[in-house]
């Protein structure tokens, strides 16, 4: 009991010192929604307002998802919002989102008090990024944060899990090289609110805009993110989506929230490891062992 005390003033320590300006404070509450104090945060923190959502930014590598990002903080900034940015790595924090976290502090916005970055990698973390990053959102806007910005690497199970969150899921792509064929290969048109073809100005943009407008019914906007053209567009874009918003897509995001979040807290689930070794050992069907899982203890 004391220890718990303990820790939750702790956590109010650094709450009032993140409230006050501290990025060293807001760096270390963020690291402990990562690990095992999350739910002394959140409990500090509180409920929410209302849902918790933010803007998701994927893409293949490659795409110039960093390079938007930059540009769209600039916009947002421009605005007087103050901005995070949460940079995702489900695998490593040498590559992928890690990488965009670098980038920008070496632009524009290092000396930025109203400018968070966050890289996170998430695996090994408890429960992973289904639960880490919803955490982390509302972490973000218990400290004002206006805009909170994910990015992904656009690969893999990262981009089911924080379209569950964000509202709208930008797609980054390049034109040509068939990048819209691959996109809905890897299941990232499943995801999109928006897709942006970035590098409009390279040969191939206006196919590669009418290949997606084909594959996909969602809007379809151009970008030339490094000069900066295109970002007023799709800010637009992007607060249309949000101002059309109603119950039936709030409801999907929080479906895919709770199914996200179920999935992680099963991967680790005590009874799973004796599960497998019973099927393994012909005592037992995938089917029952399933049903033995998410039965109620």
């Amino acid at each position: 009991m004391a220890e718990e005390r303990s820790a939750r003033e702790g956590i109010d320590d650094l709450l009032a010192a993140a409230r006050s300006g501290s990025a060293r404070a807001a760096g270390r509450l963020l690291t402990h929604v990562e690990g095992d104090a999350r739910d002394v945060v959140l409990e500090a923190i509180g409920p929410a307002a209302g849902e918790i959502s933010a803007i998701g930014i994927t893409g293949p590598p490659g795409a110039g998802k960093s390079t938007t990002i930059t540009a769209l903080v600039a916009a947002y900034r421009a605005a007087g919002k103050r901005v995070a940015v949460l940079a995702v790595d489900p695998t490593s924090p040498y590559s992928g989102g890690a990488l965009l976290g670098d980038r920008i502090r070496m632009t524009q916005h290092i000396d930025d008090r109203d400018v968070l970055i966050r890289s996170m990698a998430t695996r090994g973390h408890l429960g992973g990024l289904a639960s880490a990053v919803p955490a982390a959102i509302r972490l973000l806007e218990a400290l004002d944060y206006d805009i909170v910005l994910v990015e992904t690497v656009g690969v893999g199970q990262s981009e089911i899990e924080v379209s569950a969150v964000a509202d709208p899921t930008v797609v980054i792509l390049n034109p040509g090289a068939g990048d819209a064929v691959q996109a809905a290969k890897a299941g990232l048109l499943e995801v999109a609110d928006l897709l942006v073809v970035n590098k409009a100005d390279r040969e191939g943009a206006d196919q590669t805009v009418r290949d997606l407008r084909m594959e996909s019914s969602v809007p379809v906007l151009t970008l030339i993110a490094s000069r900066g053209e295109g970002v007023s567009a799709l800010i637009e874009a992007i607060e249309g989506h949000r101002r059309d918003d109603d119950a039936a897509r709030r409801a999907a995001r929080l479906r895919g929230q709770i199914l996200s979040l179920a999935m992680s807290r099963l991967r680790t689930h005590p009874a799973l490891a004796d599960l497998v070794d019973a099927v393994v050992q012909g005592g037992m069907d995938p089917y029952t062992a399933a049903e033995k899982l998410i039965a109620p203890v």
